[in-house]
């Protein structure tokens, strides 16, 4: 039987307080219940004059930002007009049914005259992560890394071209020191202080729209001006430290500082694990000589099809040469400043070999070989993939830091972004790792009434 509702309730009046109104088991509930969000006042004491008219009370500030992170909301616009009929979200800022609500401007306005020079958000992300530390909850033994592009609020037909000097990396000096060191041990000279001082340079194309964004290539169909988001995360999906670069940076460029910052604000960890991008000599060679064990996959060999192997010459260490598939020498030539080793075979018996068409295209009948002088901690990582072990680490990598990502693209509104510049993409990057963290410990520490 259908039923037709008679009565309309609409303009009953009833006696009741906001907190009647909110579920026992609502997020706000867990999330106030979680954390005593009064840690934020000495963060902010000396961003506000003593004097001058009364300031909207920071928490309350802040509280907002929570509500657009961690349930997704597009814009400050929107959070605004959701908190204005949401009981959960009024009862979760200590707001009265007719509280006004601040203006969405209010937040960007606190953002430019207070934060923006500032480290507040990454207090913040860090005060939350010390508080899941205190509850037990974090397992950072094994770091797992990785980074995911957010696309730029940018129009990527509106750029110019630009030449700038390339960046310096974090273990360039490092380098430089040791391949100068293996060029006189194998009788070389050592390059002199100019030769490493002497600047390169490179076209990019720049946005007009967000110069700070870069131009991010991964296939013929996605060209975007974006932002990399640098994650590292524990083994139970615990965010313990981002990096926001330009999408143009290339993700092994930003392990060793990301690590580092993990090893001063958490622990340091005893293996790291990332995917294929990160498995280069530099990445290696840190990881190593730091007591961290890298744990990174198989890469296929980027030989042409029809060609030997590079696995297929065999490398001595003793006589410090390569031996070709049909037994003669590649010999040591020189160390180059990208650090390089560089090891060439004689043409006059490689002109006469049979296997030469598998070898080499070169038009001297000259095979050359590069070996990195870091190439020996690449070697050691590939040794213990095999492991029991570490494969079972590599195998969460799917759980951890994908899932992580996975969430904050699909519940917390980092698939794209609507601010510009790097600063502000770094506040979106710590706020949203800071909700999902207070999300899970909210959830996670819950105890019903």
């Amino acid at each position: 039987m259908m039923t037709k509702n008679q009565t309309n309730e609409r303009e009953q009046l009833e006696m009741l307080t906001i907190d009647q109104l909110v579920p026992n088991d609502h997020l706000v509930r867990k999330l106030e219940a979680a954390i005593d969000f009064s840690f934020i006042y000495p963060l902010v004491e000396n961003l506000y004059s003593p004097n001058g008219r009364p300031s909207i009370d920071p928490v309350v500030l802040f509280k907002m930002t929570f509500i657009q992170y961690v349930f997704g909301i597009r814009s400050m616009r929107q959070t605004i007009k959701e908190i204005e009929t949401n009981m959960a979200y009024r009862w979760f800022l200590g707001f009265g049914f007719h509280t006004e609500v601040p203006h969405f401007s209010t937040f960007g306005k606190n953002y430019v005259r207070r934060f923006q020079d500032t480290d507040i958000f990454e207090q913040i992300f860090y005060r939350i992560l010390k508080e899941i530390m205190h509850q037990g909850l974090l397992h950072a033994d094994h770091l797992f890394i990785d980074s995911t592009h957010v696309k730029a609020s940018a129009n990527k037909r509106k750029y110019d071209k630009k030449v700038v000097r390339k960046e310096t990396r974090a273990y360039e000096e490092k380098l430089q020191l040791e391949l100068n060191m293996d060029r006189e041990e194998h009788g070389k000279k050592p390059f002199p202080p100019e030769k490493f001082e002497k600047e390169e340079w490179k076209e990019i194309k720049e946005s007009t729209t967000d110069p700070e964004s870069g131009y991010y290539v991964k296939d013929e169909r996605t060209k975007q001006f974006a932002y990399s988001f640098h994650a590292a995360t524990d083994e139970k999906g615990f965010v313990l430290g981002a990096i926001v670069t330009p999408g143009n940076v290339h993700d092994s460029h930003v392990l060793q500082p990301l690590v580092e910052r993990v090893i001063q604000n958490v622990q340091k960890p005893l293996a790291v694990a990332a995917d294929a991008a990160y498995k280069t000599p530099a990445i290696t060679n840190f990881l190593l000589e730091n007591q961290m064990l890298p744990v990174l996959p198989y890469t296929r060999p980027k030989t042409k099809d029809g060609f030997f192997r590079k696995h297929e010459y065999i490398y001595d260490e003793h006589y410090n040469c390569y031996l070709c598939p049909q037994g003669q020498i590649l010999k040591y030539a020189t160390t180059t400043k990208e650090g390089y080793r560089q090891y060439k075979s004689n043409p006059l018996i490689c002109s006469k070999c049979p296997s030469l068409s598998r070898c080499t295209e070169s038009k001297h009948h000259q095979k050359l070989i590069q070996r990195h002088i870091w190439e020996s901690y690449v070697e050691e990582a590939e040794h213990l993939r095999h492991s029991y072990d570490i494969k079972q680490i590599y195998a969460k990598r799917k759980e951890t830091i994908e899932r992580v990502f996975a969430d904050a693209k699909e519940k917390h509104g980092m698939r794209w972004t609507t601010l510009r510049g790097l600063k502000k993409l770094s506040m979106q990057a710590m706020l949203t790792f800071a909700a999902m963290n207070l999300k899970k410990l909210a959830t996670w520490t819950w105890q019903v009434a």
